[in-house]
Order: structure tokens, then C-alpha cells, then sequence
């Protein structure tokens, strides 16, 4: 048996006017996804409790069978791992995103223009971060680069116990002042981000940037705290030997932490020029190197969802159908069986440009024992009356469906 998960991060949404009052789900034109869903199980899962933040880290934590209640010690420490930082015990890690502010003169008087400044390039950011690291790394504080925008700051000796730190996400398009960490122990981390402005804005990388019609990354925002992770392997788990594919670090952190085979994509972002292709040749890779379990991660549904980019969030469908999952299952038929489980881990929907707790919708083929099935969409999922209440049971569901 080989077992396939294609995670469509924020695919899940709200019916949009301009696609027909249809979700970007029932919008678009996928036909591999609605060839399965005729003959599949098709309900709703809760993946994120009412009472945790709707992030891809607990949803996708919890997608994978791991209760967010138990293992989440926030996102930062789960990019860290990919990243390659050993973390001490002693140490906090925070999400450090290049983003974009607009010239106010005074820091908090500065409007958040776009939280991935224009989803700046790995290797540009990576020499901003490095000069930052020169200028404000120190004995207690550390910033390592990581994939486009996302990026890591390490705290020796640090404390979680910093009030509230807001994702940039959240907030484009809002002041700094209503966002500002005012608890003492974030004066630390405010007057770097302060200061990051002031080294960022006249750097040669951002100049060049602005020259060529691009956003500069002149700030960076920290959020998304945490502590060392830890988790049960997911072999020992589930008895299944598995591989992670992702673009982003949060992800291949997960598949780290939990012992599977992280693998390495060239060309992957996480945005709508992401290699879907090497995805997909990745994925079979593994299935023939004798992996039986795969789990491909795909950002860009929930990043068109942050921009409010309807027909885009529609199309990273669409190509999905096509230039993924379309040849990981005609690679998966040489198999006796196999099983497919296709979802988002939570929705983005455009209207909100951030993250909800809704149920989202799930779909789950079995090649040995088709069933019944309907349309895979939020509505379909509703109409079909099974409710996955606890979102980390169900990985456990498809695997012993």
C-alpha cells in the first residue's frame, strides 16, 4: 500500500463574487481532483481547536496525526529544525519575515505594505539577513537565513513571555502602532525591528530591488515564538516509512522533527513559480525508493489567499491537478494499491487574506476500494455529513480507511 497526501495549504475559502459566487474549490477547473472525488470519501475535519491559532503549523501538526495540544511548541522552533539550528533548551526562536514598510519617518507611524516584500528571492534575503546578523547579531541574539522572506532570530536564554507578537500576514495594509510588542520583555526585539529599518532601507540589494519595480525588504518582524520541538517519529507512529516535500522551512521542520526523508526540490519557493513539477517527479522518486507514505506540501494556494489574488488562487488549482497530482497518480497505478488523501490544512479565504479555524474540506480514494463520493468542494464536504471533529485523528482515519 502506498499512501499520498497532497496538501493544498489555504485552499479552502469563502464563495468570492467575482469567480461566480463559487469558492476558488468550485471555480476552477481540475479534473484529476473530480475524477477521485466521484469515487472517494468526502467529508469535513476540524484541523485547529477553537482555542489555537489558525497557522499552518498546527494545522499541518495536525494533519499529520500529531495533536497540537500536545506537541506544539510554536512555529518558530519547527523552522528552526529545517533550517539546521540546534536549538538548546534554554533558547526561543522567532519567525523573522523580511517585510515591506512604507517612509513614514517615525517607525510606528509606518503603514505594513506587504509581509513578503514582493516574495523577495532566496539569495537576495539572504544577504540582507547576513548583513543584519553582522550589524545586530550579539552573544544573546542570532539570525539565520532561510527560503524568500521567512527567516529565523535565536534568543540565548530567552523568554516566551513577550505579550503578543502579530504575523505580518495579519496586518497588511495596517500601521505599526496598533501592532507594536509593548510588553517589557519584547523592547529587545521591537528596537531591533526598529533599527533593521535603518540598516535595510538604503542597502544595495533593496536599491536594486526598487529599481526594478520590486518592493524593498527594509524591516524585519518577529513573531511566531517558541520552544525546542519534539516528536514521536512518525514510523514509529504509524509503522510507514515517510517523505516530506515542501518549499517552506515550517514543513520540512515537521519532517525533521518527526524522522521522515526531507526532500530537497530545486526550484521549489512556495509561491505560483514554485517547480510543481520536481514536486510531483520528487514524489514518485520516493514511492520507488520503497517510501510508503508522501506527503507533498503545496504553499501557493494559501499565499494568493494572503494577496487577495483571485484568478491566481484559482489557477495554483489548477495546475496543481495538472502538473502534480495528474502524474503522481499515473505513476501510483503500477502499484497493487494505493490511497490518496487531498486537503488544505486550513482555509485562507481572500475575503479575510488571513487564516480561519473552519472545518475544511478532505477528500480520501482507496484504488482497491472505491466508493461513492461527490463534489469536492467546501459545500460538497458540508453536504456529505461526515465531520472529523479532533483534526489530529485524521491521518488515522485514512490509513486505516
Amino acid at each position: 500500500m502506498k499512501y499520498l497526501v497532497l496538501l493544498c495549504d489555504g485552499m479552502a475559502d469563502y464563495p468570492v463574487p467575482e469567480l461566480g459566487n463559487r469558492t476558488p474549490m468550485g471555480a476552477s477547473d481540475t479534473p484529476n481532483m473530480d475524477k477521485l472525488a466521484k469515487k472517494s470519501v468526502i467529508g469535513l475535519v476540524k484541523t485547529v481547536a477553537d482555542n489555537m491559532k489558525p497557522g499552518s503549523d498546527v494545522a499541518n501538526l495536525s494533519v499529520l496525526g500529531y495533536d497540537p495540544q500536545v506537541y506544539y511548541t510554536g512555529r518558530s522552533p519547527l523552522e528552526a529544525g529545517s533550517i539546521g539550528i540546534d536549538m538548546k533548551d534554554t533558547d526561543v526562536s522567532f519567525r523573522c519575515n523580511l517585510v515591506t514598510l512604507s517612509s513614514e519617518e517615525n517607525y510606528e507611524d509606518k503603514i505594513i505594505l506587504d509581509y513578503c516584500a514582493d516574495d523577495i528571492s532566496t539569495e537576495e534575503a539572504k544577504e540582507l539577513v547576513e548583513y543584519l546578523e553582522r550589524n545586530l547579531g550579539n552573544e544573546e541574539f542570532k539570525l539565520y537565513s532561510g527560503v524568500s522572506y521567512r527567516h529565523c532570530l535565536i534568543w540565548n536564554n530567552g523568554t516566551l513571555d513577550v505579550g503578543t507578537l502579530t504575523p505580518p500576514h495579519d496586518i497588511t495594509g495596517k500601521p505599526v502602532k496598533e501592532y507594536i510588542p509593548n510588553h517589557p520583555n519584547a523592547r529587545k526585539l521591537y528596537d531591533m525591528m526598529v533599527k533593521s529599518y535603518d540598516l535595510l532601507k538604503d542597502h544595495p540589494v533593496n536599491k536594486d530591488r526598487e529599481a526594478r519595480g520590486l518592493k524593498p525588504a527594509n524591516s524585519m518582524w518577529l513573531w511566531g515564538e517558541g520552544k525546542r520541538a519534539s516528536l514521536m517519529p512518525f514510523t514509529e507512529k504509524y509503522g510507514l516509512k515517510g517523505s516530506m516535500i515542501s518549499a517552506v522551512d515550517l514543513l520540512k521542520g515537521i519532517g525533521k522533527f518527526s524522522g521522515m526523508n526531507v526532500v530537497y526540490v530545486p526550484g521549489a519557493t512556495g509561491y505560483m513559480d514554485t517547480n510543481f513539477e520536481g514536486k510531483a517527479q520528487a514524489a514518485i522518486r520516493e514511492f520507488a525508493n520503497g517510501q510508503d507514505f508522501v506527503y507533498i506540501h503545496v504553499e501557493a494556494p494559501d499565499e494568493c489567499g494572503h494577496r487577495y489574488e483571485i484568478e491566481n488562487k484559482k489557477k495554483s488549482l489548477e495546475i496543481i491537478d495538472q502538473k502534480i497530482l495528474g502524474p503522481v497518480l499515473e505513476a501510483l497505478e503500477q502499484y497493487d494499491d494505493y490511497k490518496v488523501l487531498i486537503m488544505p490544512d486550513h482555509a485562507t479565504p481572500l475575503s479575510l487574506r488571513t487564516h480561519t479555524n473552519d472545518p475544511i474540506p478532505f477528500l480520501i480514494y482507496k484504488k482497491s476500494s472505491p466508493t461513492i463520493g461527490g463534489e469536492f468542494t467546501e459545500d460538497g464536504a458540508e453536504a456529505s455529513g461526515i465531520f472529523i471533529e479532533n483534526g489530529h485523528k485524521i491521518m488515522e482515519y485514512f490509513i486505516n480507511l
